[in-house]
């Protein structure tokens, strides 16, 4: 019977979650929501939100993990996707601009929480963004000549440029969607060249 409950407690806690990520647009941040709101959505009485979270803040501390989790699993279903063919670049970025389609308010939380007031949002905002590029530096390292050090700087500067497209995505779509995804895909690649230039010229030696 115990697991029974388990199992009712985690849909009831993901429920709540889901509700407010429902809530969130580009005209209404996680600020703005209210425990009530949240609540009347996921269908239980707001009293019953404290058995699942401590506060909203704990709410949104998880959302964040969530937002960051979800991404890290479709990026490693794109390398998958490579692994039987096709450029590593473009399919990234089609996977990421799917992501911010598909979970949109996901990725808005990321981009608000990332640059908040909360400076513990702030924190669970770094930390997510920092698993992402140690996953692609990862990768990078394993796949190309560069060794742990240039991955890193690699990595770090594609999931920045990645994620500024992303914020600019939000509010285009059509040819100028597809105009910012090709300008992208060309910026990642002298990334991506400069990098490879560097390592063979300097045989990873730090002086540039």
């Amino acid at each position: 019977m115990s697991g029974v409950r388990a199992q009712q407690k985690q849909k009831t806690r993901q429920a709540l979650i889901e509700a407010a990520f429902n809530q969130l647009s580009a005209d209404h941040s996680f600020s703005n929501l209210s425990l009530r709101e949240v609540a009347r959505e996921a269908g239980i009485a707001p009293t019953s939100f404290y058995r699942h979270f401590k506060d909203m803040n704990e709410l949104g501390l998880t959302m964040v993990d969530e937002a960051g989790l979800t991404l890290r699993q479709l990026m490693r279903q794109a390398r998958r996707r490579i692994e039987s063919g096709g450029s590593v670049i473009t399919t990234s970025i089609v996977t990421f601009m799917e992501f911010i389609d598909n979970s949109s308010n996901q990725f808005r939380l990321l981009l608000r929480e990332r640059s908040g007031t909360s400076k513990a949002f702030r924190a669970a905002v770094a930390r997510e963004i920092k698993h992402f590029i140690l996953e692609l530096a990862h990768y990078l390292e394993s796949e190309t000549p560069c060794d742990a050090t240039h991955a890193y700087i690699q990595a770090e500067a594609m999931v920045t440029l990645v994620f500024n497209a992303g914020a600019e995505a939000l509010d285009i779509e059509g040819q100028q969607r597809e105009e910012l995804v090709e300008r992208v895909i060309w910026q990642l690649r002298y990334i991506a060249r400069g990098a490879l230039l560097y390592v063979r010229d300097n045989g990873g030696n730090e002086k540039s």
